[in-house]
């Protein structure tokens, strides 16, 4: 079994993919678009790296609108809570720095980032907006000991995950500020759109013609329509843009995950960071190329590969490269993990991975909408855990299931996740995180042939495990969720 070349995306991305001031305000209804749970972006988190970028050059937007842009001589950035206690192990900081130059997430190149942050630390100034193509502002002095202020002692109630950028308008020094939450996967509510639930109700609630907002009303739904749950996905879809459109980003999300896989199986060498994790795709990937013969034998050859492709995207995730969140960074490698065995076990189709897509979107959906995807939010659970449930329940759509079978497979793949710890040890989205997500592919394929074993009944429903979770999340304590100030990052010592 060899695995195709791809070419790897980086640099300027083709048009169709959205970049964060086209998410403003974010969704058409209450139903997360597919292509707002996927997005283009770099590691090594959604939350902390990606949101706090989106975030700044959201504020630049609003000096722009304000026209204050060109007035500032000042910018400062204070990170919160577990933007604080984390960040500088999830980039934060430097992420910030390049959402005031103007870089987006679903456009970085990570090489012109880094050439950028040099420059910047060099000359302890930056231009604000110098890679944006409207909000462009002038040169400040920018020194990241004094305008980047962490304050991980201090937790704004809206959210774990808070930045709030106060920029000096004009020679009197007035302050000019806005405080935005990264709530996961990263999608991101400024102080306002958090307290009015801003994703779920802007825009007319009739846009869409499914607007379900729980696994019942899919399912009723979907039943009342004759449709199955990629079908019903890809309606709302198709109410937003042309089908064509909506296949053309289907594939390059597909293409993309793909061209993860092949990356992270080519990269040898250490991992950023002070633990200096080694790389092990590329090494496990030579083994399973050199056994080959071995593989036709052995019933557990399957799950070698798995974890080999899981490792891969969540190494190049840990590594600030190119990946897609599914539904956030640090659980990005079980869903392409899950959709490359379908493609190698299974005979894959094209119809097979769209329908995959759609339905691990529909189930991501219900969970940013009902509980949470922020691992600063309710742990682990809610991005490896929801990684989990969406592979599950998209594997079950691929392989013909029936709705019935999909939420079973989406609910057992959630509720064997139940619990689950966000402790990153030294803040570094790396232990446990890059193998955390070979067990969840694993966990994701067999919760995929249990329910399509069985037909459909069970006990537990979607909501209910979805609810569970939430509480779950709610109820554990802050020092579990996205801290590193318990659990493994505290009882593992670093040497």
């Amino acid at each position: 079994m060899c695995c195709a070349a791809a070419t790897y995306l980086i640099g300027p991305q083709p048009e169709f993919w959205f970049t964060a001031a086209q998410f403003k305000p974010m969704g058409f209804s209450m139903v997360s678009s597919t292509f707002e749970i996927f997005k283009l972006g770099v590691g090594p988190s959604s939350s902390h790296t990606m949101g706090p970028m989106t975030a700044a050059v959201r504020f630049l937007g609003l000096l722009h609108t304000e026209k204050l842009l060109g007035r500032v001589t000042q910018v400062t950035a204070y990170l919160y809570g577990s933007l604080a206690l984390t960040g500088k192990g999830h980039a934060t900081d430097t992420a910030s720095m390049l959402g005031l130059m103007g870089y987006e997430p679903a456009l970085l190149d990570p090489d012109a980032g880094e050439v950028a942050l040099s420059k910047l630390r060099e000359e302890k100034a930056l231009v604000l907006g110098a890679m944006h193509p409207i909000y462009q502002g002038p040169r400040i002095a920018f020194d990241e000991v004094r305008h980047i202020v962490w304050q991980g002692d201090v937790r704004l109630p809206q959210h774990a995950n808070a930045v709030k950028f106060s920029a000096v308008i004009g020679q009197h020094e007035a302050l000019f500020d806005k405080v935005y939450y990264s709530i996961g996967g990263g999608f991101v509510l400024d102080d306002q759109e958090i307290l009015h639930n801003a994703p779920e109700q802007s825009g007319p609630q009739d846009t869409l013609p499914y607007p379900f907002t729980s696994a019942a009303e899919m399912l009723a739904m979907a039943e009342q329509a004759g449709l199955r749950i990629p079908e019903l996905m890809l309606a709302n879809e198709v109410a937003r843009r042309p089908l064509s459109e909506v296949e053309q980003k289907l594939d390059a999300l597909i293409s993309a995950m793909q061209s993860c896989i092949d990356r992270g199986m080519r990269q040898s060498g250490s991992l950023p960071g002070k633990l200096q994790v080694k790389r092990r795709a590329k090494a496990l990937h030579e083994k399973l190329m050199q056994r080959a013969e071995q593989q036709v034998v052995d019933p557990m050859s399957g799950m070698d590969w798995v974890n080999v492709w899981a490792l891969a995207v969540n190494e190049e995730n840990a590594a600030g490269s190119r990946v897609v969140t599914a539904p956030t960074n640090g659980g990005a490698g079980v869903v392409p993990a899950v959709l490359r065995y379908y493609d190698r076990f299974c005979n894959g189709t094209v119809q097979g991975r769209r329908d995959y897509m759609l339905t691990a979107a529909a189930i991501a959906a219900l969970y940013k909408r009902n509980a949470s995807i922020s691992g600063a939010a309710v742990g682990c659970q809610g991005e490896v855990g929801v990684a989990c449930s969406m592979a599950a329940g998209g594997l079950a759509a691929a392989l013909g299931g029936t709705n019935a079978q999909i939420e079973n497979a989406a609910e057992i793949g959630m509720e064997h996740n139940l619990g689950l710890t966000c402790d990153p040890v030294g803040g570094l989205v790396q232990i446990p995180c890059i193998e955390r997500n070979a067990m969840a592919a694993i966990k994701a394929i067999d919760a995929a042939r249990l329910a399509l074993a069985g037909d459909g009944s069970h006990y537990v429903s979607l909501d209910q495990v979805i609810l569970t979770m939430k509480r779950t999340g709610e109820d554990m304590k802050d020092i579990y969720k996205e801290t590193s100030l318990g659990g493994l990052a505290v009882n593992f010592v670093e040497c």
